[in-house]
C-alpha cells in the first residue's frame, strides 16, 4: 500500500525503517554471537572438567553418585559413565537424559569428544562426552542450561529495549532532519504557489549551490521563457488589434458609404465599381493579415515526421507563383539541388514572402536575382534598399519602415520568414544587394542532391 503522507513524513518513515532494520540486524548478530560464545565456553568447561575427572579415578570402578560438588564446580551437573555396549551408570538424579550415537562414538573410540544440547522433562542440558580412563568407556557430564538461557533471555530483552529506543529516536531524528533538510523545498513550493496565485513572474531567490538551488535556477529560467512568451503573446494581440483595426475601419466606412448612397438613390456605376474594388481590396488585405497572424500564432516546432524534399523545387514553385502576379518584374533564377528535411508548404510560404517583398520594392522592369547555391538562398532586388536604421528591425512583427507605411502590407511577411527558417534549424539575414537594393540570405541545413547539379536558369517578364 502506498504511503500518501508528506515528503517529510515519508523521509522520516524511511529513516525509521532503515534504522530499525539495521538495529534488528545488529541485535540479532550480537545475540547469536553471545549465544555461540556462551555455549562454546560451557562446552570447553565441561570438556576440561570431564577430562580431569576421568584422569583422577578409574572409570571402571567409578561411582557417579559420589562425585563431590566442589570438584564439579557448578550445581545442576549430572555425571554418567557410558560403556561401549551402551550400558549407562549415572547419579540417578533428575529426569533421564537419552544418550545417542554421539556419546556412544566417544565410548567406542571413534570420536575424541562430543557436545550437544539435550531436552528432557526437567529442562535443557548441555551434554559433553570425553573418553574414560580405560578403553570402551566415556565419561559424560550434563549441565543444565537454565542459567545460560536466563542470561540469553536478559540479553535479548536488553537488546530489544535498546533497539526499540533506537528506532523511536531514529524516527524523531529522521523527522527533524527531514523537516530541516526539506525547508528549502518548502520555500520553493511556497514561492511557486505565490507565482501561480498572483501571476507575477518574478524570479525566485536562489540560495546555495545544491540540488534545490539548481532546481530554483532552472525554474527561474523557465519563468524567463514564460514571461517572454507571455509578453510576445500580449504584443501579438495588441499589434494584431491595431493592424486589424485599419482594414476593418476602412471596410466599415465603405459599407456605410454604400448603404447611405443606396438610401439617397445610389451611386453611379463607375463610383460603385470603385467602391466595390476598394471593399474587395480591404477584404483581401484582411484575409492576408489573418493568415499571417495565424501562421505566427502557431509558434510550434517542426511536424513529428517531416519529409525529405529538394529546396530547389520549393524555390522554383515559389518563383512561378510570384511571377504570375508580379508581371512587371523580371526574375533571374539559378538553383542547385539541395536536399533538406522539412515541411514543403511552410518553406514555400517563406520563400514566397521574400520574393513578394523583392517584387514590391523593385522598380518597373526591375530584376529580382534568385540564387540557391550550397544550401544558401539569395534574393536581391534593385529597389531603394534597407536603411541602416531599419536593418536591425526588418524581421520584427508588424515593423514597417517609414517608406512602406503608404504601401499595402501588414509587416508580418519577413517575421514569418524568420519563424519558418528557425523552425527548420536555419537562419536568415538582411543586407544590401550589389545593385543597391535589399538582399536576403536564407540558409536551411541539408546536403547536396544525390545527382549531379544541373543549374536551371530563367529570365522572364
Amino acid at each position: 500500500m502506498r504511503f500518501r503522507g508528506s515528503l517529510a513524513a515519508r523521509v522520516a518513515l524511511l529513516a525509521t525503517i532503515a534504522v530499525g532494520l539495521s538495529v534488528a540486524f545488529v541485535a540479532a548478530a550480537a545475540y547469536l554471537t553471545v549465544k555461540q560464545q556462551l555455549y562454546s565456553s560451557l562446552d570447553h568447561s565441561l570438556k576440561l572438567r570431564a577430562g580431569a575427572l576421568a584422569r583422577s579415578s578409574s572409570v571402571a570402578n567409578f561411582d557417579p553418585t559420589r562425585v563431590p560438588d566442589w570438584f564439579l564446580g557448578a550445581s545442576g551437573v549430572r555425571v554418567a559413565v557410558l560403556s561401549a555396549n551402551g550400558h549407562v551408570r549415572d547419579s540417578g538424579q533428575g529426569a533421564n537424559i537419552t544418550l545417542t550415537q554421539s556419546e556412544l562414538a566417544v565410548a567406542q573410540g571413534n570420536e575424541n569428544w562430543s557436545a550437544r544440547t539435550v531436552f528432557s522433562s526437567d529442562g535443557a542440558y548441555r551434554v559433553a562426552a570425553v573418553p574414560g580412563g580405560q578403553s570402551g568407556t566415556a565419561l559424560i557430564l550434563a549441565q543444565k542450561l537454565r542459567p545460560t538461557q536466563d542470561a540469553l533471555d536478559e540479553l535479548g530483552l536488553v537488546l530489544a529495549l535498546i533497539g526499540l529506543a533506537g528506532v523511536v529516536a531514529a524516527g524523531f531524528a529522521g523527522w527533524a532532519v527531514a523537516r530541516q533538510g526539506l525547508s528549502p523545498v518548502r520555500r520553493l513550493s511556497d514561492a511557486v504557489e505565490e507565482i501561480a496565485r498572483t501571476q507575477q513572474l518574478h524570479p525566485i531567490a536562489v540560495e546555495g549551490d545544491d540540488e534545490v538551488a539548481r532546481l530554483a535556477a532552472a525554474f527561474n529560467r523557465m519563468l524567463v521563457a514564460l514571461a517572454g512568451s507571455r509578453d510576445r503573446q500580449r504584443q501579438l494581440v495588441a499589434d494584431a488589434g491595431h493592424e486589424l483595426r485599419t482594414p476593418l475601419t476602412s471596410l466599415r466606412t465603405n459599407l456605410e458609404l454604400l448603404t447611405q448612397a443606396d438610401e439617397r438613390g445610389g451611386l453611379s456605376p463607375r463610383a460603385r465599381a470603385e467602391l466595390m474594388d476598394d471593399v474587395q481590396f480591404q477584404i483581401a488585405e484582411l484575409t492576408t493579415l489573418i493568415g499571417d497572424l495565424t501562421e505566427l500564432a502557431r509558434d510550434e516546432p517542426m511536424p513529428p515526421q517531416p519529409s525529405p524534399l529538394d529546396l530547389a523545387d520549393v524555390v522554383e514553385r515559389a518563383v512561378d507563383r510570384v511571377r504570375r502576379r508580379a508581371t512587371a518584374v523580371q526574375f533571374d533564377v539559378i538553383t542547385e539541388p539541395w536536399r533538406v528535411i522539412g515541411d514543403a508548404t511552410t518553406l514555400e510560404r517563406a520563400v514566397t514572402n521574400l520574393l513578394d517583398n523583392a517584387a514590391k520594392w523593385s522598380p518597373p522592369h526591375g530584376v529580382v536575382t534568385v540564387r540557391l547555391n550550397k544550401g544558401t538562398l539569395y534574393v536581391g532586388d534593385q529597389g531603394r534598399g534597407i536603411s541602416d536604421e531599419d536593418l536591425p528591425h526588418v524581421f520584427e512583427r508588424f515593423y514597417r519602415s517609414t517608406e512602406s507605411r503608404t504601401m499595402p502590407g501588414s509587416g508580418l511577411g519577413l517575421s514569418i520568414v524568420r519563424a519558418v527558417v528557425e523552425r527548420h534549424g536555419g537562419a536568415v539575414r538582411a543586407g544590401r544587394s550589389p545593385d543597391g537594393g535589399a538582399a536576403f540570405w536564407l540558409r536551411i541545413p541539408g546536403e547536396p542532391g544525390g545527382v549531379e547539379s544541373q543549374p536551371i536558369s530563367a529570365q522572364e517578364n
